[in-house]
């Protein structure tokens, strides 16, 4: 889901050298044009100072941004020892709190996260960053009011491209499109960083995209790589747009990238739906593996492995993990797989209740319609399935 690419802003992808710069000092005797700028990385720089417990929460917190953009798991354990090192050193730190919130959120343990982020805000009722995570993390236990709450006091705060990112998806959820796409407009505008333009244009054309604007989507997300050609979400969208297109040869070509760049669950199962969709047969060794993976780091990551099982394998399975979600997190995606998971074990009159929750506020995705759609028609009730809903690509229309 969006809000997980976005807990702590979205230009750190430029932090990933972890990097401060300092300026030497100069003799007097020496002109000023001599100076150059000395760089110091943030780990030099916490061996030099190992009590400052703000570096290592900073060092924490890209540490958290890393494990999103590569991949990688392993870097939420690192995230954990550098954020513990923080808590030992500052108990109660705002900074260190909304550290340990976003690295809580991005392990999918949402209702620590919350709590930790208001924890952070009792520490300092200003933290932009703290109201974030919060927000990211109502959105995701499904509270979507409070969700709203904090993002309206994040752009009060700060408003800028994170603010307006989460406002852009509150309004989505919400059924305003239009709304979505004007606080996109003003993320786009705001940004300057090549990593801010290019998720923005992204998300401008995911809204494309589940409108049924491929020829717009494409075209957004050509954009944002030309503002940062290492944004691999934007690379996965135009494959996803070729895909629904009918260009399946042209798709699969530019998702060999995309999984050899970043080989996150959610992209290999749609470059496996892809491959069945052109007669190929996945296989799925490589995203058990990466779920080994997610799971040794302690990301608990349910919703994908019930998608996963109810469209691709065991659909008891699915149910099991699906419900184990919403126990955890009653949002309308974790209600929407639940629905859709039962549905696929054969029980649509008990998959119904959980559909319409997920439909209740006015999402407009085009999956839970058409799930909805679904078991509706299963139960002998009036329904409307989209034609031009394709359900043997379902993963390219997951929730973004």
């Amino acid at each position: 889901m969006r809000t997980l690419a976005i807990f702590a802003g979205f230009a750190l992808i430029g932090a990933m050298i972890f990097t401060i710069v300092s300026f030497s000092t100069t003799p007097a005797t020496e002109p000023a044009a001599a100076a150059k700028p000395h760089t110091e990385t943030l780990q030099e720089r916490l061996r030099r100072l190992p009590g400052d417990y703000r570096g290592w929460a900073e060092l924490g917190a890209q540490y958290v941004d890393q494990a999103r953009i590569i991949g990688d798991p392993s870097y939420y354990t690192k995230a954990e020892g550098a954020l513990d090192t923080a808590a030992k050193l500052k108990p109660g730190d705002d900074a260190v709190l909304a550290g340990q919130a976003a690295l809580a959120a991005g392990r999918h343990e949402f209702a620590e996260a919350a709590r930790l982020a208001e924890r952070a805000l009792d520490a300092n009722p200003y933290s932009a960053t703290a109201y974030g995570v919060l927000a990211d993390a109502k959105t995701q236990l499904g509270d979507l009011r409070s969700a709203e709450r904090a993002v309206a006091k994040m752009l009060d705060l700060r408003p800028g491209v994170a603010a307006f990112a989460r406002a852009s998806y509150a309004a989505e959820l919400l059924g305003d499109v239009d709304g979505a796409r004007r606080y996109l407009d003003y993320a786009h505008k705001d940004a300057w960083r090549p990593a801010d333009l290019a998720y923005a244009r992204y998300y401008l054309g995911e809204l494309a995209l589940h409108e049924g604007d491929l020829v717009t989507a494409d075209d957004w997300y050509t954009k944002a790589l030309q503002a940062y050609p290492a944004y691999t979400p934007a690379l996965a969208g135009q494959a996803k747009a070729a895909a629904l297109g009918g260009r399946l040869t042209e798709a699969l070509d530019i998702y060999e990238r995309v999984v050899e760049r970043l080989p996150l669950p959610q992209y290999l199962i749609e470059q496996g739906e892809t491959q069945l969709k052109a007669g190929g047969r996945p296989d799925w060794t490589l995203l058990k593996a990466q779920g080994q993976l997610f799971e040794s780091a302690g990301v608990q990551d349910f919703l994908t492995w019930a998608e996963f099982e109810a469209d691709h394998g065991d659909p008891a399975l699915a149910v099991k993990y699906a419900r184990t979600e919403y126990d955890r997190n009653q949002n309308p995606v974790a209600a929407d797989v639940l629905a859709w998971s039962l549905y696929k074990a054969g029980k649509p009159e008990e998959a119904l209740p959980y559909a319409k929750k997920a439909t209740s506020t006015g999402w407009r995705n085009p999956l839970i319609r058409y799930h909805r759609a679904k078991i509706e028609q299963a139960l002998g009730l009036p329904a409307r399935v989209d034609p031009g809903f394709d359900p043997s690509l379902s993963a390219l229309a997951r929730f973004s």
